[in-house]
């Protein structure tokens, strides 16, 4: 499409950053899978030439439900405001492992996989996560038992994990286009998992059985089931983010690198604070993708409520753009927007029009640095070289 401000884009090569505006060698990217589909590698080429000018915009849930409205088609809160979906869609599979006709939020799977079907269609990019339940002890994700010991090849709970991951293979596979083929999936397993919050968090484990779980569920889905399309984003959270590196699976088992970085809205000098803080774990973020040939990205982010009028423009995109290392993230996903007749109250992470913050996610789209899905050049074909 390109329908804004892409005149000024240099096309790269795959091997170098900046281009013309600087000539440094990275190790050239080999994806975790081999065999991936020709469309998966093409969004792999275009979001690492796209993020050297540009950031990919993105929001969960976005054409399920916005604040006030539930299962419009074609629509989502995004759109109502700037006349553009979201560049980026986040959907969660929690509770495919039950199962279960519904996500964790309520979201029917087969509405999900016409929606994933939808943006797919007009050029959009997907990322999935997965809020599974313990498959040790039946509790929800947010439990805190020591379980990862218990679920890996050759112990006690193994077989009831294989079932969980095999209703989640069997979801990927569903996600098929109009013409029958693998739509392609950024999917973000084991997320936030140097916090203490879900059961799979690395501080609730030993050794390596982190890097362990995650070396599997990759051997699993795409030897075992032979899941050729999708990306793998490793994810950990700003809460306990300097221990990132000690449970990382090794770079052939990852293609992106992110975090999960959540702030609270300050004013004045802890406000600047803030910013410098995040702006610090986003160039850590890009330093150390680059120099393993990963992609890097804000991998989930947002302000509850939005207190802050300005903070799309304000906080978080000069933020990014304040540091030529930190804007050289693909995209950034904030979180969902719950329907208030249906779901939580004043939980929502974009503005709705007539919100206070309406006007300055406006000029947040209209910047050259961000991109929408109307902005977008094909994402799944291979640019020229």
């Amino acid at each position: 499409m390109f329908t804004k401000r892409f005149s000024g884009l240099i096309v790269c090569s795959f091997i170098l950053i900046g281009c013309q505006k600087q000539e440094v060698s990275v190790p050239v990217p080999t994806l975790v899978d081999s065999n991936a589909t020709p469309e998966t590698r093409a969004l792999f080429v275009n979001l690492d030439q796209l993020r050297h000018d540009y950031v990919l915009f993105g929001h969960e849930d976005a054409l399920a439900y916005g604040v006030n409205w539930r299962g419009d088609a074609d629509r989502s809160d995004v759109k109502d405001m700037t006349g553009s979906h979201p560049a980026v869609y986040g959907w969660d599979v929690g509770h495919i492992e039950l199962d279960s006709t519904m996500n964790l939020d309520k979201i029917d799977f087969d509405e999900m996989r016409g929606h994933i079907r939808d943006a797919y269609r007009r050029g959009g990019v997907i990322t999935i996560s997965w809020h599974l339940n313990n498959p040790y002890n039946g509790a929800s994700s947010w439990d805190q038992t020591p379980t990862v010991e218990h679920i890996l090849p050759g112990r006690s709970h193994h077989q009831e994990f294989l079932v969980y991951i095999n209703r989640l293979a069997d979801f990927f596979i569903s996600l098929t286009d109009d013409n029958g083929r693998p739509i392609p999936v950024i999917f973000r397993p084991w997320h936030e998992h140097t916090g203490n919050w879900f059961w799979w968090s690395a501080r609730f484990t030993k050794d390596d059985e982190y890097a362990q779980l995650w070396r599997f569920t990759v051997e699993f889905l795409r030897d075992q089931r032979q899941i050729n399309h999708l990306l793998y984003a490793y994810s950990p959270s700003n809460s306990g983010f300097e221990t990132a590196w000690e449970s990382y699976p090794g770079d052939e088992w990852v293609d992106i690198i992110g975090i999960d970085d959540y702030f609270t809205f300050k004013s004045g000098e802890e406000r600047e604070q803030d910013i410098t803080g995040f702006v610090s774990r986003l160039k850590e973020v890009v330093l150390e993708a680059e120099k393993r040939g990963k992609i890097p990205a804000f991998t989930e982010t947002g302000l509850e409520a939005l207190p802050d009028a300005v903070w799309y423009t304000d906080f978080l995109l000069r933020g990014i753009l304040s540091d030529e290392v930190s804007k050289r993230i693909a995209y950034v996903l904030v979180w969902r927007n719950s329907n208030n007749a249906t779901d939580r109250q004043n939980h929502f992470y974009a503005p709705y029009p007539g919100h206070p913050a309406e006007a300055d996610f406006v000029a947040f789209y209209k910047h050259p640095f961000t991109l929408f899905e109307s902005d977008l050049p094909d994402m799944y074909t291979m640019p020229p070289n």
